[in-house]
Protein backbone atom coordinates (compact mmCIF):
# COMPACT_ATOMS: atom_id res chain seq x y z
CA UNK A 1 0.00 0.00 0.00
CA UNK A 2 0.85 3.04 -0.96
CA UNK A 3 0.54 6.34 1.34
CA UNK A 4 -2.75 6.37 3.49
CA UNK A 5 -4.97 4.05 3.36
CA UNK A 6 -8.71 4.89 2.30
CA UNK A 7 -10.57 5.20 5.31
CA UNK A 8 -13.83 3.25 5.99
CA UNK A 9 -15.58 6.24 6.78
CA UNK A 10 -16.20 8.13 3.67
CA UNK A 11 -14.96 12.36 4.02
CA UNK A 12 -16.89 15.07 4.85
CA UNK A 13 -17.91 18.12 2.73
CA UNK A 14 -15.89 20.31 4.97
CA UNK A 15 -13.04 17.88 5.49
CA UNK A 16 -13.00 18.07 1.67
CA UNK A 17 -13.23 21.67 1.16
CA UNK A 18 -10.42 22.20 3.69
CA UNK A 19 -8.20 19.43 2.09
CA UNK A 20 -9.13 21.26 -1.46
CA UNK A 21 -7.71 24.59 -0.04
CA UNK A 22 -5.14 23.65 1.04
CA UNK A 23 -3.74 21.17 -1.61
CA UNK A 24 -4.56 24.02 -3.94
CA UNK A 25 -1.50 25.68 -2.16
CA UNK A 26 0.56 22.70 -1.71
CA UNK A 27 0.69 22.61 -5.63
CA UNK A 28 0.47 26.32 -6.44
CA UNK A 29 3.83 26.63 -4.18
CA UNK A 30 5.74 23.56 -6.13
CA UNK A 31 3.97 24.89 -10.00
CA UNK A 32 3.90 29.07 -9.57
CA UNK A 33 7.25 29.74 -11.84
CA UNK A 34 5.62 27.72 -14.52
CA UNK A 35 2.39 29.54 -13.88
CA UNK A 36 4.54 32.31 -14.75
CA UNK A 37 6.40 31.45 -17.55
CA UNK A 38 3.04 30.71 -18.92
CA UNK A 39 1.07 34.20 -18.34
CA UNK A 40 4.81 35.41 -19.89
CA UNK A 41 4.57 33.94 -23.10
CA UNK A 42 0.59 34.23 -23.33
CA UNK A 43 0.63 38.11 -23.44
CA UNK A 44 4.34 38.19 -25.25
CA UNK A 45 3.55 40.36 -28.58
CA UNK A 46 0.50 41.96 -27.37
CA UNK A 47 -0.43 45.05 -28.46
CA UNK A 48 0.05 47.40 -25.67
CA UNK A 49 -1.70 50.59 -24.85
CA UNK A 50 0.52 52.60 -23.88
CA UNK A 51 3.64 50.69 -26.39
CA UNK A 52 6.95 49.58 -24.80
CA UNK A 53 9.82 49.44 -26.72
CA UNK A 54 13.11 46.90 -25.23
CA UNK A 55 10.72 44.42 -24.02
CA UNK A 56 12.26 41.37 -23.66
CA UNK A 57 11.43 38.24 -25.54
CA UNK A 58 10.86 34.97 -24.24
CA UNK A 59 11.54 31.51 -25.96
CA UNK A 60 10.22 28.21 -24.44
CA UNK A 61 9.77 27.08 -20.68
CA UNK A 62 13.24 26.69 -19.70
CA UNK A 63 14.40 30.09 -21.71
CA UNK A 64 11.45 32.16 -20.09
CA UNK A 65 12.47 31.01 -16.88
CA UNK A 66 16.18 31.38 -17.57
CA UNK A 67 15.17 34.82 -18.76
CA UNK A 68 13.30 35.97 -16.08
CA UNK A 69 16.04 35.00 -13.48
CA UNK A 70 18.74 36.71 -14.95
CA UNK A 71 16.97 39.77 -15.97
CA UNK A 72 14.65 39.57 -12.72
CA UNK A 73 16.04 37.81 -10.28
CA UNK A 74 14.48 34.76 -9.04
CA UNK A 75 12.03 36.46 -6.76
CA UNK A 76 10.34 37.21 -10.16
CA UNK A 77 9.54 33.32 -10.27
CA UNK A 78 6.69 34.40 -7.40
CA UNK A 79 5.67 37.50 -8.45
CA UNK A 80 1.96 37.24 -7.33
CA UNK A 81 1.97 34.04 -5.30
CA UNK A 82 0.21 35.93 -1.89
CA UNK A 83 -2.40 36.49 -4.36
CA UNK A 84 -2.36 32.88 -5.84
CA UNK A 85 -2.62 31.61 -2.69
CA UNK A 86 -5.03 33.49 -1.30
CA UNK A 87 -6.86 32.52 -5.10
CA UNK A 88 -6.57 28.73 -3.95
CA UNK A 89 -7.95 28.92 -0.96
CA UNK A 90 -11.45 30.17 -2.33
CA UNK A 91 -11.24 29.01 -5.81
CA UNK A 92 -9.75 25.45 -5.22
CA UNK A 93 -11.72 24.76 -1.59
CA UNK A 94 -14.96 25.55 -3.67
CA UNK A 95 -14.42 23.89 -7.16
CA UNK A 96 -12.65 20.90 -6.34
CA UNK A 97 -14.11 20.35 -2.37
CA UNK A 98 -17.35 20.69 -3.27
CA UNK A 99 -17.56 18.64 -6.50
CA UNK A 100 -18.43 15.66 -5.13
CA UNK A 101 -21.29 17.26 -2.73
CA UNK A 102 -23.03 19.07 -6.21
CA UNK A 103 -22.63 15.76 -7.88
CA UNK A 104 -24.47 13.79 -5.50
CA UNK A 105 -27.17 17.04 -5.29
CA UNK A 106 -27.76 16.74 -9.05
CA UNK A 107 -27.77 12.60 -8.96
CA UNK A 108 -31.32 11.44 -9.24
CA UNK A 109 -32.48 9.43 -6.23
CA UNK A 110 -31.95 5.82 -6.20
CA UNK A 111 -29.98 5.68 -9.05
CA UNK A 112 -26.55 3.51 -9.09
CA UNK A 113 -24.55 5.51 -10.76
CA UNK A 114 -23.70 9.11 -11.81
CA UNK A 115 -24.00 9.78 -15.69
CA UNK A 116 -21.39 11.95 -17.61
CA UNK A 117 -23.99 14.76 -17.69
CA UNK A 118 -24.35 14.82 -14.21
CA UNK A 119 -20.57 14.88 -13.69
CA UNK A 120 -20.28 17.79 -16.11
CA UNK A 121 -23.42 19.62 -14.60
CA UNK A 122 -21.43 19.47 -11.45
CA UNK A 123 -18.15 20.70 -12.37
CA UNK A 124 -19.20 23.33 -14.15
CA UNK A 125 -21.71 24.59 -11.47
CA UNK A 126 -18.48 24.94 -8.60
CA UNK A 127 -16.31 26.38 -11.12
CA UNK A 128 -18.91 29.45 -11.90
CA UNK A 129 -19.19 29.70 -8.42
CA UNK A 130 -15.60 29.15 -7.61
CA UNK A 131 -14.80 32.07 -9.83
CA UNK A 132 -17.56 34.46 -8.76
CA UNK A 133 -15.91 34.49 -5.24
CA UNK A 134 -12.50 34.39 -6.25
CA UNK A 135 -12.32 36.89 -9.57
CA UNK A 136 -10.35 39.34 -7.81
CA UNK A 137 -7.04 37.31 -6.23
CA UNK A 138 -6.74 35.67 -10.24
CA UNK A 139 -6.93 39.89 -11.42
CA UNK A 140 -4.21 40.48 -9.17
CA UNK A 141 -2.40 37.58 -9.47
CA UNK A 142 -2.32 38.07 -13.27
CA UNK A 143 -1.30 41.74 -12.80
CA UNK A 144 1.56 40.54 -10.78
CA UNK A 145 2.83 38.01 -12.74
CA UNK A 146 2.73 40.41 -15.88
CA UNK A 147 4.17 43.19 -15.07
CA UNK A 148 7.51 41.51 -13.64
CA UNK A 149 9.04 42.12 -16.63
CA UNK A 150 8.44 46.03 -16.18
CA UNK A 151 10.74 48.13 -14.55
CA UNK A 152 10.58 49.18 -11.06
CA UNK A 153 8.95 52.78 -12.12
CA UNK A 154 6.57 51.08 -14.24
CA UNK A 155 5.19 48.87 -12.48
CA UNK A 156 1.60 49.43 -11.30
CA UNK A 157 1.35 48.15 -7.79
CA UNK A 158 3.82 47.45 -4.94
CA UNK A 159 2.25 44.59 -3.02
CA UNK A 160 -0.91 42.72 -3.42
CA UNK A 161 -2.89 44.65 -0.98
CA UNK A 162 -2.00 47.89 -2.97
CA UNK A 163 -2.88 46.05 -5.75
CA UNK A 164 -6.87 45.32 -4.63
CA UNK A 165 -6.73 48.68 -3.67
CA UNK A 166 -4.99 50.47 -7.26
CA UNK A 167 -7.49 48.11 -9.04
CA UNK A 168 -10.37 49.47 -7.16
CA UNK A 169 -10.28 53.15 -6.89
CA UNK A 170 -8.97 53.46 -10.57
CA UNK A 171 -10.94 51.11 -12.29
CA UNK A 172 -14.05 50.27 -10.06
CA UNK A 173 -15.11 47.68 -8.06
CA UNK A 174 -15.94 46.13 -11.27
CA UNK A 175 -11.79 46.39 -12.12
CA UNK A 176 -11.48 43.24 -9.71
CA UNK A 177 -14.00 41.26 -11.29
CA UNK A 178 -12.15 41.96 -14.95
CA UNK A 179 -12.60 39.24 -17.02
CA UNK A 180 -15.14 36.91 -15.39
CA UNK A 181 -17.24 35.73 -18.02
CA UNK A 182 -14.13 34.77 -20.06
CA UNK A 183 -12.60 32.68 -16.56
CA UNK A 184 -15.74 31.15 -15.85
CA UNK A 185 -15.61 29.76 -19.01
CA UNK A 186 -12.42 28.91 -19.02
CA UNK A 187 -13.17 27.34 -15.58
CA UNK A 188 -16.07 25.63 -16.68
CA UNK A 189 -13.87 23.86 -19.21
CA UNK A 190 -11.12 23.00 -17.05
CA UNK A 191 -13.05 21.94 -13.96
CA UNK A 192 -14.60 19.48 -16.40
CA UNK A 193 -11.30 18.60 -17.42
CA UNK A 194 -9.94 18.15 -14.68
CA UNK A 195 -12.13 16.97 -12.20
CA UNK A 196 -14.60 15.07 -14.47
CA UNK A 197 -11.54 13.19 -16.39
CA UNK A 198 -9.75 12.84 -12.90
CA UNK A 199 -13.01 11.28 -11.91
CA UNK A 200 -13.94 9.09 -14.58
CA UNK A 201 -10.13 7.68 -15.16
CA UNK A 202 -10.07 6.67 -10.98
CA UNK A 203 -13.41 4.99 -11.59
CA UNK A 204 -12.12 3.14 -14.57
CA UNK A 205 -9.05 2.59 -12.89
CA UNK A 206 -10.92 1.02 -9.52
CA UNK A 207 -14.04 -0.76 -11.34
CA UNK A 208 -11.42 -2.83 -13.56
CA UNK A 209 -8.81 -3.82 -10.69
CA UNK A 210 -6.02 -2.18 -12.58
CA UNK A 211 -4.76 -0.44 -9.83
CA UNK A 212 -5.91 0.12 -6.17
CA UNK A 213 -7.08 3.32 -4.58
CA UNK A 214 -3.69 4.50 -3.82
CA UNK A 215 -0.97 7.30 -4.79
CA UNK A 216 -0.24 5.88 -8.44
CA UNK A 217 -3.95 5.51 -9.15
CA UNK A 218 -4.17 9.15 -8.22
CA UNK A 219 -1.10 10.07 -10.17
CA UNK A 220 -2.16 8.29 -13.20
CA UNK A 221 -5.82 9.68 -13.05
CA UNK A 222 -4.64 13.27 -12.27
CA UNK A 223 -1.70 13.41 -14.82
CA UNK A 224 -4.79 11.89 -17.71
CA UNK A 225 -6.82 15.01 -16.18
CA UNK A 226 -3.85 17.51 -16.39
CA UNK A 227 -3.57 16.88 -20.52
CA UNK A 228 -7.23 16.76 -21.53
CA UNK A 229 -7.70 20.23 -19.54
CA UNK A 230 -4.71 21.92 -21.14
CA UNK A 231 -6.27 20.67 -24.37
CA UNK A 232 -9.33 21.74 -24.38
CA UNK A 233 -9.20 25.13 -22.41
CA UNK A 234 -5.70 26.54 -23.82
CA UNK A 235 -7.77 28.88 -25.98
CA UNK A 236 -10.05 30.64 -23.06
CA UNK A 237 -7.13 30.73 -20.76
CA UNK A 238 -4.81 32.91 -23.51
CA UNK A 239 -7.72 35.11 -23.74
CA UNK A 240 -8.32 35.23 -20.32
CA UNK A 241 -4.81 36.29 -19.55
CA UNK A 242 -4.68 38.76 -22.25
CA UNK A 243 -8.12 40.64 -21.13
CA UNK A 244 -7.22 40.78 -17.35
CA UNK A 245 -3.76 41.94 -18.09
CA UNK A 246 -5.04 44.60 -20.23
CA UNK A 247 -4.97 48.45 -19.64
CA UNK A 248 -8.26 50.52 -19.15
CA UNK A 249 -9.73 50.58 -22.90
CA UNK A 250 -7.33 48.63 -24.70
CA UNK A 251 -10.29 45.95 -25.18
CA UNK A 252 -13.80 46.57 -25.31
CA UNK A 253 -14.81 43.20 -24.23
CA UNK A 254 -13.69 39.74 -23.87
CA UNK A 255 -14.56 38.82 -27.79
CA UNK A 256 -12.59 41.99 -28.88
CA UNK A 257 -9.72 40.20 -26.84
CA UNK A 258 -10.16 37.24 -28.72
CA UNK A 259 -10.66 38.88 -32.41
CA UNK A 260 -7.46 41.02 -31.70
CA UNK A 261 -5.20 37.59 -30.71
CA UNK A 262 -6.76 36.18 -33.72
CA UNK A 263 -5.94 39.03 -36.13
CA UNK A 264 -2.31 39.36 -34.67
CA UNK A 265 -1.26 35.91 -34.48
CA UNK A 266 -4.01 33.47 -36.20
CA UNK A 267 -5.60 30.24 -34.54
CA UNK A 268 -1.74 29.49 -33.79
CA UNK A 269 -1.76 32.03 -31.06
CA UNK A 270 -4.86 30.67 -28.89
CA UNK A 271 -2.26 27.44 -27.79
CA UNK A 272 0.77 30.33 -26.90
CA UNK A 273 2.24 29.31 -24.05
CA UNK A 274 0.88 25.59 -24.48
CA UNK A 275 3.99 23.84 -23.31
CA UNK A 276 4.35 25.91 -19.76
CA UNK A 277 0.42 25.33 -19.41
CA UNK A 278 0.47 21.70 -19.93
CA UNK A 279 3.63 21.04 -17.63
CA UNK A 280 1.57 23.78 -15.25
CA UNK A 281 -1.28 22.11 -15.38
CA UNK A 282 -0.36 18.58 -15.80
CA UNK A 283 2.08 18.69 -12.85
CA UNK A 284 -0.10 21.03 -10.59
CA UNK A 285 -2.78 18.52 -11.03
CA UNK A 286 -0.52 15.63 -9.96
CA UNK A 287 0.58 17.30 -6.67
CA UNK A 288 -2.99 18.71 -5.88
CA UNK A 289 -4.96 15.23 -6.45
CA UNK A 290 -2.16 13.05 -4.16
CA UNK A 291 -2.47 15.65 -1.89
CA UNK A 292 -6.15 15.93 -1.73
CA UNK A 293 -6.58 12.42 -1.75
CA UNK A 294 -4.00 12.04 1.50
CA UNK A 295 -5.19 14.81 3.32
CA UNK A 296 -8.76 13.53 3.34
CA UNK A 297 -7.58 10.42 4.66
CA UNK A 298 -5.36 12.08 7.18
CA UNK A 299 -8.35 14.72 8.34
CA UNK A 300 -10.80 11.61 8.72
CA UNK A 301 -8.22 9.80 10.57
CA UNK A 302 -7.51 12.91 13.14
CA UNK A 303 -10.81 13.28 13.52
CA UNK A 304 -11.40 10.73 16.68
CA UNK A 305 -7.80 11.73 18.09
CA UNK A 306 -9.24 15.42 18.32
CA UNK A 307 -12.63 14.68 19.33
Amino acid sequence: MVGLKAPEVPPTAAVKFISAGIAGCIADLCTFPLDTAKVRLQIQGEVRIPRTIGSVEYRGVLGTLSTMVRTEGARSLYSGLAAGLQRQMSFASIRIGLYDSVKQLYTPKGAETTGMGTRLLAGCTTGAVAVACAQPTDVVKVRFQASGALSDSARRYSSTVDAYRTIAREEGIRGLWRGTLPNIARNAVINCGELVTYDLLKDALLRTQLMADNVPCHFVAAFGAGFCATVVASPVDVVKTRYMNASPGQYRNALSCLLALLRQDGPAGLYKGFVPSFLRLGSWNVVMFVSYEQLQRALVLARPALA
